[in-house]
């Protein structure tokens, strides 16, 4: 197998974590004409949703992204995805004549637009797979139940709280294979699900040694992973997750780029049965004990500010003139964990923190 190298194939054109089809229709319209894409319906507001079918194998395979709107660091690694398909390379040609894949690239595009997780109506479409009673919803059925596909691919991004297991190192990547009962038993589907997981996870280890974490695995029948695990289509949470001073998301999508192409050379040459559920289940599961910024030492008499040996802060991601802004927040657990890791610490005792903290408002925030 040829090495794929991620910098040949990156639409680096589009990129920062607000997407919209405002972003993307340009790329979508340059794809090549062996790549159609069309309005399978539209959202509360009636802004098209769209998607894109490409290759012509019997393996089918179908993706959607942006189910919540704020969630669209999936969406650029699918984007990265078309340009590496449309490109000559044996790889590409060879998943081309084994997969037929479909991909709605914003199933939620008013969502995506005021970059929100719900929906116009102020619905989480991923708790709408019995209901159905969004449009968006409906679509996404339509499109599974007309495609028929063999996978299904989940596509969201995962806040910053997520470490590995109790380990120090952020979840750049998780993935669930979805349960389809109360009791979290193993059927057919969810067993494909569990060894495609793995044959990724295999591929991200020599990329992002432990950093790739195991989502909870808690049963909703309102959930879509739940939902299509239960009719029987092997089905694949992904998460993408921070990697550090990524606050864009540039960088984990290039893992979730490489998952995805990991997953579909092993579907086209029938390798999954290589990969094993007890290699699925040894990834951790994640942990929720990171917050963005750690201070430390803060010191009432010299900075003005209430006493406190250390103090979790967490970014609210805002939407402010077409960008996403990281607004810092005292943080409050539900439930403080054992150890508090922090993907930025900041010590009062020295003066640079200090400084850092000022200049981004934080000792503000504190006093």
């Amino acid at each position: 197998m040829e090495e794929i190298n991620y910098k040949d194939y990156g639409v680096t054109s589009i990129s920062g974590r607000y997407i919209t089809y405002d972003h993307i229709d340009e790329f979508l319209n340059s794809l090549p004409v062996t790549f159609k894409t069309e309005v399978v319906g539209r959202s509360v507001r009636g802004e098209a949703i769209k998607s894109v079918v490409f290759g012509n194998g019997p393996k089918r395979i179908l993706m959607w992204s942006q189910m919540h709107g704020n969630e669209s660091t999936t969406t650029k690694a699918v984007l990265d995805l078309f340009n590496f398909m449309s490109q000559e390379s044996m790889e590409a040609f060879k998943i081309w004549n084994a997969c037929t894949i479909k991909i709605i690239p914003i199933l939620n595009p008013d969502g995506a637009r005021d970059f929100t997780r719900i929906n116009a109506n102020e619905i989480d479409l991923n708790r709408d797979a019995q209901n159905l009673s969004q449009p968006e919803s409906k679509v996404l059925k339509k499109v599974y139940e007309d495609f028929t596909p063999d996978f299904c691919f989940n596509l969201h991004d995962q806040r910053t709280i997520f470490n590995v297991g109790t380990t120090h190192k952020p979840a750049t990547v998780s993935f669930l294979a979805p349960a389809f009962d109360e009791d979290r038993n193993n059927s057919p589907s969810r067993k494909l699900s569990m060894q495609l997981i793995a044959a990724m996870n295999s591929k991200l280890q020599e990329e992002i040694p432990g950093q790739v974490g195991r989502y909870d695995d808690g049963f909703n029948a309102n959930c879509v992973g739940d939902a299509f695990q239960m009719k029987g289509t092997p089905t694949i949470l992904f998460e993408a997750g921070h990697y550090y001073n990524d606050y864009d998301r540039d960088v984990t999508r290039v893992y979730i780029f490489k998952a995805l192409v990991k997953s579909l050379l092993t579907i086209r040459d029938n390798e999954i049965t290589d990969y094993t559920v007890d290699q699925y289940l040894s990834i951790p599961e994640n942990g929720k004990q990171f917050v963005d910024i750690g201070v430390y030492n803060i010191d009432f008499e010299n900075n003005g500010l209430t006493s406190a040996e250390f103090t979790p802060i967490q970014y609210k991601e805002v939407l402010k003139n077409g960008k996403v802004d990281f607004v810092p927040m005292v943080h409050v657990f539900d439930k403080e964990p054992p150890e508090v890791f922090a993907h930025k610490s900041l010590n009062c005792n020295d003066e640079n923190d200090v400084k850092w903290l000022r200049e981004n408002d934080i000792l503000k925030l504190l006093s």
